[in-house]
C-alpha cells in the first residue's frame, strides 16, 4: 500500500490535488476555529500511510482474539467517523480523546463533516496493541480518500482511532490544530 502512495505522488498529481481538495473541503471549515496562531514549539509531523517495509506481524504479535479485535476496530472507526455519533462518544473512541475534544466539537456543527464517513476495508495487527487500518473516507457516500491508511491503538481496553491518523487527515487540510 505504501507503493500506491508513491505512485500517487509521482504520477498522479491530478488525483493528489483532488484528494487534497476533498480533505480541505471536509476538514478546513471544522478545524479553522481550532487553529493555533502561536508558535508551534513542539510540532511533530504525522502521516496516515503505513511505515515502509510493513509486513505481516511476527508470531504472537496479534491480540489474543484477533477476530473480535478486528470487529471492534472496524466498529469503532466507523462510529468515530459517523456524523451521527455524539462528540462524547467520539472522545471515547479517539486515542487521548480528551485533549482533542475542541477539534471534535468543531466537527459536530460542521455541515461538511456531517457528510463525511469512513468505511474500513482492512485491519492488520502489527502487535497486540497496534493495528494498521485501511479505509475509504467518504463524502456524501462517495470515496474522497479511497484506500487511506491509518492506525488503531488499544488504549484502556478499547481499540481507538489513533491521534496520528486524525492528525494526518488534519495535516492534509493545511490547518494547524493544537494537539497535532
Amino acid at each position: 500500500m505504501v507503493s500506491q502512495m508513491v505512485l500517487v505522488r509521482r504520477g498522479g498529481r491530478p488525483r493528489l490535488a483532488a484528494l487534497a481538495a476533498a480533505a480541505v473541503l471536509v476538514l478546513a471549515p471544522a478545524l479553522a476555529a481550532c487553529s493555533d496562531d502561536g508558535d508551534d514549539a513542539g510540532g511533530t509531523t504525522t502521516s496516515t500511510t503505513a511505515p515502509p517495509g510493513t509486513t505481516a506481524p511476527p508470531p504472537g504479535a496479534a491480540p489474543d482474539d484477533p477476530v473480535a479485535a478486528k470487529a471492534e476496530v472496524t466498529r469503532n472507526w466507523t462510529a468515530f467517523f459517523d456524523p451521527k455519533t455524539p462528540t462524547a462518544e467520539k472522545v471515547r473512541l479517539l486515542e487521548n480523546g480528551e485533549q482533542m475534544q475542541p477539534v471534535l466539537a468543531a466537527f459536530a456543527g460542521n455541515e461538511n463533516a456531517a457528510m463525511t464517513a469512513a468505511k474500513v476495508t482492512g485491519v492488520e495487527f502489527t502487535s497486540a496493541t497496534d493495528a494498521n487500518v485501511t479505509y475509504d473516507l467518504l463524502v456524501g457516500g462517495s470515496p474522497a480518500l479511497p484506500g487511506a491508511q491509518g492506525t488503531s491503538i488499544l488504549q484502556d481496553g478499547t481499540w481507538k482511532v489513533s491521534m496520528k491518523s486524525l492528525c494526518g487527515l488534519v495535516e492534509l487540510s493545511g490547518v494547524t490544530v493544537p494537539g497535532c
